[in-house]
């Protein structure tokens, strides 16, 4: 062990630390300092650990601790009272927190900032740096910290009121009847914690056993090979290191060993004998006292393997000679429809078009790593997970096990972010695991380069297209074949293909169509759910495909998709028949001046599925649980993760009671009369608010009953203590694609989207104009945030984001060369809310979450075609003008390996 003194937050600290840690580690480990956040450690990339040494803002997982010695570290808990509740509520006010997960080390640099008494944007955009943030977009953290700023030179108080940028949210209808309630931009639930660093995530979390005994720390040991047998695998000198209390294998499984959402394919452990499918694949776990004890011994452990040549090519991997990864063929699912006669409609058709369009792998890049904790208890174990479905959570968990379900209690701990890359299980399986065996409380979390390795990805899509037109430029025909590479195991991949065939006319009046999509296994690493869900692929190869029409046409971006736009009555392209909530229409008109008088613009058009339809069930449930006269708790089985909706469960009901919200707490728990299914296909907010509005309703009716016509609220819940009000909202009326039924219904219901990307004359981007149909905004403020964060990862879609492997592995493990875009490199995002109520979803809400990305690649393909004149069919677009100077260091094209690669495992 070795020794090092500093002053921590004001006080003179020794501590003793054992070698190779770094001061991250020593502060979160050996200090109990919690509010830095570990990202990327020991990247340096993210931010999330930011503090203060000597008054200047370091990441500090780059520093080893003899380097301060003697140096005065100063964390979040250190600013004095005044700053923190300048900064807290300028962040919340602004609407700058979503998940949170980096906003304590944001707040850290927006105290520096103010202390330099910068205000101007640009230069505090510059400020920024070195912090990434996945959920905002930016926008509205220069919006905070501009507030802080020039707060503090104007007597220290941040005023209520809107938020510096109000104008920019263009809200036509709606509005808010009630305060708090619906249409009103409440404040985020919990937002305080947030941006003080107090709301804890599981890595943050701390729990002893019922026996005093402290709680132990697993790391994982995964595959070196994307295919290889694995030969033998020697934990003698993990057992020998200090602190390890055992190492797990698959030889430690009671019960099932393969999990997974809809496939069972996905070991927890890859047994000895047994062949590996990916890198991310876990070979064991080393459980020990210490998290960094348990990291160390992970490394000690060796496997042998007999080293095998991995299948890559989803194309070749469909050949009879290709090994299989799975069973006896790597084809895991065809999804294939159609409507008249595509062929003879696009022989008679006055123009055709046609290409190959090809998208890349994507990683998620949520802040916060994989993390779960599992606690025995006298029935079984209580879970904490940060996954998006507690209930599929559980039931995998038990099955592994070998429990009734019963047995297992999961709990959500609110993410920092996950973008549907946490919906599969990870490491909760393991977690739970070694608990059960010790009897002891287990933590886990992955490094940031374990994470990349583990988690499934945005799938590759090579897309086939032709489509016609008649002389005016009407579509006749689409004609599709997409091919997707889910990499190792099926996740929800075949459902992603499913999704981009359905979508395979964008929001398009097509009278005939042919479509086939195929998902494919390989050894690279798996792919499954994220943000977009295979609708934002399909829409680059359509929105691509209408410009080049325009121009055979010779009318521009704007008149051929006015001419070809879906309308109440419509046919999408599954055949479902468009209602009056389609409000597509809406959206185009609002951008048409806007594209129309740019000169280097493009416009792209999107649809997106609310609910996850194709036959499955949708449902929302909600319990109010009345604890006191002025405490309810909210209980439902989403997850929140950055996107608002405990905020706007809270607001439901208020609309619905009149009772303030600062007396409700919101959670997520397993409880069967909340079983919701996974927190996915942006439908919480619509299936949760038509819940919550009966939920609620009927609490209304009971405090009516209770004050017996009194208008005292207290009286009513006092009448009411120990009382529950379930509500649930389920659509179970959806069809398969290619159903045979004469009027298909594939998705209980859509959102639309409009965007405009316009360059300036270097031809990179300077604004995005996105007009959004959200049916009913619940909470202005948050809706506009969710698009502005959906449209910044939007143009890291097209622009500069990509996760290339070679052989199966990642060429990087570094979140500096996934191409995020970083806060001066993000354009101005200008938000134009939509309001054409939906018939399904709860006061005419529609899903927000993901569409704000379906429609940007497109539109900056099309601006950069009007920039250049050149036309692009491969993502991301990384050699275009727009580029220039934010392609991470080392990549120069979509073939070149980036440098530097951080092989950790490999």
């Amino acid at each position: 062990m070795a020794e090092v003194s500093f002053k921590l937050n004001g006080r003179e600290t020794t501590v003793e630390y054992r070698q190779g840690m770094n001061l991250l580690e020593v502060l979160r480990e050996r200090c109990g300092v919690v509010t830095p956040k570990d990202g990327c450690a020991p990247q340096g990339y993210c931010g999330c650990c930011t503090s203060l040494i000597d008054g200047k803002p370091v990441p500090i997982c780059l520093r080893k601790p003899e380097q301060v010695a003697g140096k005065s570290i100063t964390t979040l808990e250190g600013l004095s009272p005044e700053r923190r509740e300048l900064l807290s509520q300028a962040f919340v006010k602004e609407g700058a927190v979503q998940c949170g997960y980096c906003t304590p080390g944001l707040v850290v640099r927006a105290s520096a900032i103010v202390d330099q008494g910068k205000t101007e944007r640009r230069e505090i955009a510059r400020s920024l740096s070195g912090h990434l943030c996945r959920c905002t977009g930016y926008a509205r953290i220069l919006d905070a910290v501009q507030t802080a700023s020039e707060a503090a030179q104007q007597g220290g108080k941040v005023e209520a009121g809107e938020p510096r940028r109000a104008e920019m949210i263009r809200l036509p209808v709606g509005g808010a009847d009630r305060e708090n309630g619906v249409g009103s931009s409440s404040l985020r639930y919990r937002g305080i914690d947030h941006a003080l660093g107090e709301k804890a995530y599981i890595a943050d979390m701390t729990v002893d056993g019922v026996d005093g005994r402290p709680m132990l720390h697993g790391a994982l040991v995964l595959a070196e090979h994307p295919r290889a047998v694995v030969s033998a695998i020697d934990t003698s000198a993990a057992l020998a290191e200090p602190g390890v209390e055992r190492v797990l294998t698959a030889a430690d499984v009671p019960g099932e060993r393969f999990v997974g959402l809809i496939r069972r394919d996905w070991p927890v452990f890859v047994a000895v004998g047994e062949t590996t499918r990916c890198v991310g694949d876990v070979l064991a776990m080393v459980v020990a006292d210490s998290q960094f004890g348990a990291r160390q011994a992970a490394e000690r452990v060796r496997v042998s393997y007999e080293v095998l040549e991995p299948v890559t090519d989803p194309v070749q991997a469909l050949e009879e000679r290709a090994p299989a990864v799975h069973g006896s063929s790597n084809l895991l699912d065809t999804c294939a429809f159609s409507r008249g006669d595509a062929e003879a409609a696009l022989a008679d058709s006055a123009h055709v078009v046609e290409g190959k369009y090809v998208t890349q792998r994507i990683e998620h890049a949520f802040l916060e790593p994989e993390a779960c904790l599992a606690v025995p208890t006298d029935d079984g174990l209580h879970i904490y997970s940060q996954g998006q479905g507690v209930h599929d959570d559980q039931r995998q968990i038990a099955e592994v096990l070998g429990l009734d379900a019963t047995a297992v209690e999961v709990e959500l701990v609110t993410n920092g972010g996950a973008f549907g890359g946490k919906e599969d299980l990870s490491i909760q399986a393991q977690t739970a695991l070694a608990a059960r065996l010790l009897g002891r409380p287990v933590r886990c979390v992955l490094t940031r380069e374990q994470s990349i390795c583990m988690h499934p990805k945005r799938h590759p899509i090579t897309m086939d297209y032709r489509i016609g037109a008649d002389e005016q430029g009407r579509l006749t025909a689409v004609w599709a074949r997409m091919v997707g590479d889910t990499g190792a195991y099926a996740s929800v991949g075949m459902k992603v293909l499913e999704r981009a065939a359905g979508h395979s006319c964008g929001p398009y009046r097509v009278p005939n169509v042919d479509i086939e999509a195929k998902t494919v296994y390989t050894n690279n690493p798996p792919c499954g759910a994220m943000r977009g869900f295979g609708a934002n692929q399909a829409s680059f190869a359509v929105e691509s495909l209408m410009d080049r029409l325009a121009e055979k046409v010779g009318v521009d971006g704007y008149d051929i998709r006015e001419r070809n736009i879906l309308a109440p009555g419509d046919l999408f392209a599954t055949g479902q028949r468009m209602t009056g909530s389609c409000g597509i229409r809406q959206t185009l008109e609002a951008v048409k001046d806007i594209y129309k008088s740019a000169e280097y613009a493009g416009i792209g058009c999107g649809i997106k599925n609310t609910g996850i339809g194709n036959g499955m069930d949708d449902s929302g449930r909600l319990l109010i649980r009345v604890l006191g006269a002025d405490r309810l708790e909210i209980l439902t089985g989403y997850t929140e993760m950055g996107q608002g909706l405990f905020t706007i469960l809270r607001q439901v009901v208020c609309q619905e009671t009149g009772l303030p919200p600062e007396i409700m707490d919101v959670k997520t728990a397993s409880d069967p009369r909340v079983l919701c299914g996974m927190t996915t296909a942006s439908r919480a907010t619509a299936l949760l608010t038509a819940a919550g509005q009966r939920a609620a309703g009927d609490l209304r009716a009971a405090m009516d009953a209770a004050a017996d016509g009194s208008s005292s609220v207290g009286l009513g819940l006092s009448e009411l203590v120990g009382r529950e009000f379930l509500g649930e909202f389920i659509c179970d009326f959806t069809t398969k694609p290619g159903a045979d039924t004469d009027e298909p219904k594939t998705h209980m219901t859509f959102s639309y989207a409009t965007q405009v990307v316009i360059l300036d004359e270097k031809g990179r981007v300077e604004r995005v104009v996105a007009a959004h149909d959200v049916g009913r905004a619940i909470n202005p403020l948050q809706c506009a945030g969710q698009i502005e964060g959906s449209v910044h990862m939007g143009l890291g879609y097209a622009l500069t984001e990509d996760l290339p492997c070679t052989d199966g592995k990642p060429e990087s493990l570094l979140l500096r060369d996934l191409g995020v875009l970083k806060p001066k490199d993000t354009p101005e995002i200008e938000v134009i809310l939509v309001e054409v109520p939906d018939e399904v979803g709860g006061y005419g809400s529609k899903g927000v979450g993901e569409i704000g990305l379906v429609p940007t690649a497109g539109a900056v393909a099309g601006a950069l075609y009007a920039y250049d004149g050149v036309r692009r069919f491969r993502l991301p677009l990384v050699e275009a003008p727009a580029c220039k100077g934010i392609v991470p260091k080392g990549r120069s094209s979509y073939d070149d390996k980036p440098a530097g690669g951080l092989e950790i495992g490999f």
